[in-house]
């Protein structure tokens, strides 16, 4: 089990002449760049794992999620200006997956908003690395930045005191989630994003948000958080329809929902983390000094069959030798 530093490692920022752009761009009306004048389509695009994609929120027609409504709340609904929307976020994505896949495709697209939510998945393994995870989402959010694009970032909920894991499980994940929030948090006021915190004890431990998984927030949960992030664009004068509404379409699952996840995909769920997160066994040494897993030791000799056995005790023993007896008389 990995033991974090103290401190964690941020990465230095950025040039002053990137730094600058950044800021700049987040001051700017969202849209300035684009010359084609106000009637131009608000483009947003969504980077990051499956909270983002839309887990836990499903539509007729497939996963809707906190970003597709936040979405449909940006221009107001009387204005010839609309939103053009892509959510490039993938389930099961690492924030290396955001920096080296995703990145380039949100670039493509020009976006006068992108939202960079990841972070959880990395905690989730057995190679995760605080430096690493820093270093890529600063990159990540640097190259958005610098095309004058504004950022939406969240700090996450600590997934072992949501599935309530024991506590062999549930302490290095606290130790690892403190350790990628931290980074976030430093790096949203490096790059003055328009943050969100998810880790607050209100949102963690209201279970209507929360989906059946209790990993990803259900539909009321996609709501709250679209919600949050349009008061903040709102306060910014970056959102300018009415705020995402907090009325679920679907009803909330219920516990049954909860125990049915748990026998089926969430024993396999945990079993995966036991094997990421807790300290393996080392292979035992052999009495003669060797390796017991995988120390080869000289192949034994075939033993007889049974019945060849049995046949070698029924043959009558070797014969005497002859003694010569002496010549008579």
């Amino acid at each position: 089990m990995e033991a974090l530093p103290d401190a964690v490692p941020l990465p230095e920022a950025a040039p002053a002449q990137f730094a600058q752009s950044a800021r700049a761009g987040s001051e700017a009306p969202v849209g300035a760049r684009a010359s084609a004048g106000p009637a131009r389509p608000l483009r947003f695009a969504a980077l990051g794992d499956s909270l983002t994609e839309g887990v836990g929120d499903p539509v007729a027609t497939g996963l809707r999620g906190w970003a597709a409504l936040l979405a449909e709340a940006l221009a107001p609904t009387d204005a010839p200006r609309s939103t053009e929307f892509r959510n490039l976020a993938v389930s099961g994505a690492l924030v290396r997956d955001v920096a080296v896949e995703q990145v380039p495709r949100a670039l493509a697209l020009q976006p006068d908003l992108a939202a960079v939510v990841v972070g959880l998945n990395d905690t989730l393994r057995a190679s995760f690395d605080i430096a690493q995870v820093a270093g890529d989402l600063d990159r990540t959010l640097t190259r958005l930045a610098r095309g004058g694009t504004v950022l939406l970032t969240a700090c996450l909920p600590d997934p072992g005191r949501m599935l309530r894991l024991p506590a062999p499980l549930a302490r290095p994940l606290a130790r690892r989630q403190r350790a990628v929030n931290t980074v976030v948090h430093a790096l949203s006021a490096r790059h003055d994003t328009v943050h969100v915190h998810l880790a607050d004890a209100e949102w963690v431990e209201d279970r209507s948000l929360w989906s059946a998984d209790r990993l990803h927030p259900g539909e009321l949960g996609h709501r709250a958080v679209a919600a949050r992030f349009h008061a903040l664009l709102a306060d910014r004068g970056l959102a300018h329809g009415p705020a995402p509404g907090c009325r679920p379409d679907q009803p909330p699952p219920t516990r049954a929902d909860t125990l049915w996840w748990m026998a089926t995909a969430g024993t396999a769920w945990v079993a995966r983390r036991c094997r990421d997160l807790l300290p393996q066994p080392r292979p035992r040494r052999g009495r003669d000094g060797g390796l017991g897993a995988g120390h080869r030791r000289p192949p034994r000799r075939p033993r007889p069959a049974r019945g060849r056995r049995r046949a070698r005790r029924a043959r009558p023993g070797r014969p005497c030798s002859l003694r010569r007896r002496p010549a008579d008389g």
